[in-house]
């Protein structure tokens, strides 16, 4: 199983992190309002107090957050993934944005050995709750290949 980081537990970013335990993978999550990591803790995860600490304990690291201003922010600002990032972490974005953000987001990763799957999800919170959201991954083959486990957790790719 994959030790797995994941940042922005709102409505359904939470509910994916319980389906990734679910299926047996670590889980270390981070969230701007620390009860909901707490809930998660109690659960079996393991708390960090920034992006950056997630990212330097797990093999791959899904965000799910608002909109483009907040990945960025979480991906590229003080203590964000890029910070703790290293070869061979896989980066997975869950949420909905901008595609040419992606794409610039993706090459700032590549050039520390990072690998960026764009995953946005659809299916509300219902779908996150039961594990059944569609999920349309852009990105390389390898790394879906890779992470193609963590998404058969969350529903269909």
């Amino acid at each position: 199983m994959a030790k797995v980081g994941y940042i922005g537990l709102g409505i359904m970013g939470g509910s994916i992190a319980r389906n990734l335990m679910k299926a047996g993978h670590e889980l270390v999550v981070h969230n701007r309002s620390r009860a909901k990591v707490d809930a998660l803790v109690a659960e079996g995860a393991t708390a960090a107090d920034t992006p950056r600490e997630v990212a330097e304990q797990v093999e791959f690291v899904f965000t799910n957050l608002p909109d483009t201003p907040d990945v960025e922010q979480v991906l590229l600002g003080k203590d964000g993934i890029l910070e703790g990032a290293r070869e061979g972490l896989i980066y997975i974005d869950n949420s909905t944005i901008k595609p040419e953000t992606a794409r610039v987001l993706a090459e700032r990763l590549a050039a520390v050995g990072v690998v960026a799957l764009d995953a946005p999800v659809s299916g509300g919170d219902v779908g996150a709750r039961d594990g059944t959201l569609t999920i349309m991954v852009g990105g390389p083959e390898d790394a879906f290949t890779r992470a193609e486990p963590l998404f058969r957790a969350m529903g269909k790719a």
